[in-house]
């Protein structure tokens, strides 16, 4: 009995290992949008059987982030403009609702997460790697909705993430837009902290619009190109 269990605890990891790789490659835009996925070449890379890969295959499908065609494989989904303005329309509703509480809950040591989070993201902001940028963004507002103490909708805007994030990578948001981004979320800061609510509300409202309208414009503008190009 100990050593099923131990045989299915390793099989287990093997896939989580392999979960986690391929979503990294999917961050760093190594595997790119709208394509098939060779799960052989992938487990050469991860260093490990197809089996495990096919798991984690499996689950980055259950959350949208890969597609399986029957008798063809897994693809990556194509670029979609209609879906990454559900998804900032839904992160502005969820984020947005959570203010109050996050206000209402704020003491000393939520102040103090939430500063670390701003001075990490204005960190970032200076450095080349666009990545890492995003990754400190995301960690920004996941902090401020996790302080309200909803845990269902931080599961939710955590999906979100993973959609913009790996399902479209870095390509979304660029470089010359983050030091409007740093502005924003330190109005949000202070809004939060001078627990005013309608202010805060308005301006991280208005901040999720803005680089929402900003991404489907490149998002377009990409789009177009390629669509040029392909003539």
């Amino acid at each position: 009995m100990a050593t099923q269990t131990s045989g299915k605890t390793g099989r287990e990891d093997h896939a989580q290992k392999a979960y986690n790789g391929i979503r990294r490659m999917l961050f760093h835009n190594e595997i790119a949008p709208d394509q098939k996925i060779a799960y052989n070449d992938l487990a050469k890379r991860l260093g490990m059987s197809a089996t495990p890969v096919i798991q984690a295959l499996k689950w980055l499908e259950i959350q949208g982030l890969v597609r399986r065609e029957p008798n063809r494989g897994y693809f990556t989904e194509p670029i979609s403009l209609k879906e990454v303005q559900e998804i900032y329309e839904a992160r502005e509703l969820i984020e947005v609702s959570l203010l109050g509480k996050t206000i209402e809950a704020l003491d000393e040591s939520g102040i103090g997460k939430l500063k670390k989070a701003l001075e990490d993201h204005q960190n970032a902001s200076g450095k080349v790697y666009l990545n890492e940028r995003l990754l400190m963004d995301m960690a920004f507002h996941t902090t401020l909705a996790a302080l309200s103490g909803c845990r269902v909708q931080q599961k939710i805007l955590s999906s979100l993430f993973d959609l913009l994030y790996l399902k479209y990578r870095g390509s979304i948001l660029f470089v010359n837009f983050m030091d409007a981004v740093d502005v924003a979320h330190r109005e949000i800061f202070d809004a939060v902290i001078s627990r005013d609510p309608p202010r805060a509300r308005a301006i991280l409202s208005g901040h999720i619009s803005h680089v929402k309208r900003h991404v489907l414009e490149g998002l377009g503008k990409m789009i177009a190109e390629k669509e040029a190009a392909s003539f």
